[in-house]
């Protein structure tokens, strides 16, 4: 695997770099979409070059020189001159006919697809394997307040890169700790901008979610992009829908769910249970893709096919595992953490951490005195989110005031009062 910041790469066994295609044949996916992608741009921009069409379509020179031949002989395009050692052609009347009837078929017009057989070979080889102790897991959460418990429980499911459930009370940092799991893996990997399927497109590379990373392998295929390992987060907002290809009726472009964006990564299933998806219905979806490491999905057209599902899922939840899926669904997750409330030694340590990490200036006995008044608040438990709450008001309050920010018994006592809900007067 690439390393991109001089750390030792997780190992991966055997990983497939596809190497650029020289021939149509090589590029596994049919003569006629290839054609389909030349015209729609040709349509679309007006004229073109071999250079454009390798910088937007992803194809080597030699299939594009191939195509221009071709196109050529078949009159669909012309040439209008040189640009210097390249050709600048646009589509002839022939053309331009053959190139509509493409488009209204479908608008997609960007880097050329990879097979779906392909991308099962690549996302398999790049499965996850890394080496971790409780020393290097600390390091990976150096900017948490974690017991040596609880990084002894998660070490496991980090190595064998299964599915994780955390699980315990509102606030206490379950989803700080699934956000951090990526920090684990020091490489990268590919990612196809799109794939085929039945002739259809799939679009995949998502920059909001796929962070890109530099790479100096001149012969790997341009079609992939290298990336870090991707970490996708949802919330309350999943539905069915997400989990499903979604068909762009403007472009007849489908738009892969967000667990074949996560392939070789994470999907963090952030207050599990409170999803406008059911549990039981998300639970039921997936028995089988935890299970088995395969996705089915359906085009349009009513037909099924196989995606590779090597991710690992994160659950994270305040609400009881065993009120939110049954002992089937439950046995496929193989760890289940429990994310204990903190003690009063961990309040005080994540209290002087937050007011390291903001250089903010607080008097002594201040971390004791913020838990008796959590306690004298109605916090039936310490929540290691309180002290950095805290100081994000006291913060607001002095901005608000326009003074220096300063964390004493008068502020925390202010803070205090609008953090924590009082009861209303009765009725």
């Amino acid at each position: 695997m690439i390393s991109t910041n001089g750390t030792p790469a997780a190992s991966t066994g055997h990983e497939i770099r596809p190497t650029i295609p020289d021939r149509i044949e090589d590029l596994g996916i049919p003569r006629s979409l290839v054609s389909d992608l030349v015209l729609r741009y040709l349509w679309m921009h007006g004229t073109g070059s071999l250079r454009s069409l390798n910088e937007t379509l992803k194809l080597s020179f030699p299939i594009l020189e191939t195509l221009f031949h071709q196109f050529r002989q078949q009159q669909l395009l012309e040439v209008k001159g040189m640009l210097g050692n390249d050709y600048s052609f646009s589509l002839t009347t022939t053309g331009r006919a053959q190139a509509t009837a493409r488009y209204e078929v479908c608008q997609y017009v960007g880097p050329a697809p990879v097979s779906i057989q392909q991308y099962h070979e690549v996302v398999k080889s790049q499965a996850a394997k890394v080496k971790l102790s409780r020393q290097s897991l600390r390091h990976a959460f150096d900017d948490l307040v974690l017991s040596d418990s609880l990084l002894d429980q998660l070490g496991p499911s980090l190595i064998g890169h299964q599915s994780l459930f955390l699980y315990g009370g509102t606030g206490n940092g379950k989803t700080s700790i699934a956000e951090r799991i990526l920090r684990i893996y020091h490489d990268t990997v590919l990612v196809p901008y799109a794939v085929e399927v039945d002739g259809h497109i799939i679009a995949l590379f998502d920059p909001v979610v796929h962070r890109t990373a530099t790479s100096n392998d001149e012969r790997l295929d341009a079609r992939w992009v290298v990336c870090e390992r991707p970490c996708i987060t949802v919330g309350g907002e999943l539905s069915a829908a997400m989990l499903e290809l979604r068909l762009d009726e403007a472009t007849h472009v489908f738009i892969s769910p967000c667990q074949m964006k996560a392939n070789n990564g994470i999907l963090v299933i952030d207050d599990f249970g409170r999803q406008m998806l059911a549990p039981r219905d998300l639970l039921n979806r997936w028995i089988v893709p935890l299970d088995r490491r395969k996705d089915y999905l359906t085009l349009a057209s009513g037909m099924k096919f196989e995606a590779p599902f090597e991710l690992m899922v994160v659950f994270s939840t305040n609400l009881n595992p065993t009120d939110l899926a049954d002992e089937a669904f439950l046995r496929r997750i193989q760890t289940k953490v429990l994310v204990e409330d903190i003690s009063a030694d961990v309040f005080d340590q994540i209290y002087h951490r937050v007011v390291s990490v903001n250089q903010a200036p607080s008097e002594p006995g201040c971390a004791e005195y913020l838990r008796e008044r959590c306690a004298a608040a109605g916090a039936k438990y310490l929540r290691a989110c309180y002290p950095n709450d805290i100081y994000k008001l006291v913060k607001a309050i002095s901005e608000y005031e326009g003074r220096a920010v300063r964390l004493n018994r008068a502020n925390i006592d202010r803070a205090v009062s609008l953090y924590f809900a009082r009861p209303g007067p009765s009725r």
